[in-house]
C-alpha cells in the first residue's frame, strides 16, 4: 500500500493520524492499522526528506561520525557522554578526535547508552 502526501496539510493529517495509531499501542492495532501505519510512516517520511529537505546531507562515513550523530539526536556533549559510561572526559575527546583507540568499556558504553549496534561498532573500530 503506498500513500502519497502531496501537500503540507495532508503531511499534518497524517502526522496527526500516525500518532493517533500509535497512541493505541502496536499490541492493540490490527493488522490492516498496522499496513496504514507503516504506509503512513513511509509516506511521511518521504514528504519530511524531499520536500521538507529533513533528509540528513550526508551519511555517517565511519563510527566516530555515527556516535557523534547518535550524540546530537539524545543531545548529548562529550562531558555527558564521558558521565554517563563511566570514563574521563579527556579520553572520550581523544577518541572521538582520533588520538586514542576506543577501548572495550567505551565501546561497551556507547553502545549501552547510544544504543548503537554492537556489531557494527566491532566491525568499524
Amino acid at each position: 500500500m503506498k500513500y502519497k502526501i502531496n501537500s503540507k496539510k495532508v503531511y499534518h493529517e497524517t502526522m496527526l493520524a500516525i500518532y493517533k495509531l500509535m497512541d493505541k499501542g502496536e499490541a492493540n492495532l490490527s493488522a490492516a492499522e498496522l499496513k496504514k501505519l507503516a504506509a503512513m510512516s513511509a509516506g511521511a517520511e518521504k514528504y519530511e526528506d524531499e520536500v521538507l529537505g529533513l533528509k540528513p546531507k550526508k551519511n555517517p562515513e565511519n563510527f566516530i561520525e555515527v556516535i557523534e550523530l547518535k550524540m546530537f539526536e539524545s543531545k548529548l556533549t562529550q562531558t555527558k557522554l564521558a558521565a554517563e559510561i563511566g570514563l574521563r572526559q579527556s579520553k572520550v575527546s581523544e577518541i572521538l578526535s582520533g588520538k586514542r583507540k576506543p577501548n572495550l568499556p567505551f565501546l561497551k558504553g556507547v553502545h549501552k547508552v547510544l544504543k548503537i549496534d554492537a556489531n557494527f561498532l566491532l566491525e568499524h573500530v
